[in-house]
């Protein structure tokens, strides 16, 4: 059975005020996905960043592209009260879509916590 796409802007963060990454995909459950493999070699890999922390959908593609050239102009500042709008705790959202949590490392809580 095939899912449904639909597409998305989305913020991917190596953890809580970590690194971010700004994305566009027609098929978010996938991109995140190979973005949690390591599917991409390139700054999400590199920087870890697998925690889906935002996300908006809908519309059609040639919107939400303009929506991610958008918010990579942005202010780091301004990404950072956009997640946290909606999502303070920085909670990572692929778990509402059936993905395993991830796996915390050493120190990470206290890092979380400050």
């Amino acid at each position: 059975m095939r899912r449904e796409k639909f597409p998305a802007v989305y913020i991917m963060a190596s953890g809580f005020h970590g690194t971010i990454y700004v994305g566009v995909t027609s098929d978010l459950i996938g991109r995140v996905w190979q973005h949690r493999n390591g599917a991409f070699r390139g700054f999400t890999d590199r920087y870890g960043c697998k925690r889906l922390v935002w996300f908006e959908a809908g519309g059609d593609m040639a919107g939400a592209i303009a929506r991610e050239k958008q918010l990579k102009n942005w202010l780091r500042d301004w990404k950072l009260a956009l997640i946290e709008a909606e999502n303070p705790t920085w909670r990572d959202l692929a778990e509402d879509f059936g993905f395993d949590p991830l796996l915390k490392t050493p120190g990470a809580d206290a890092a979380e916590a400050g």
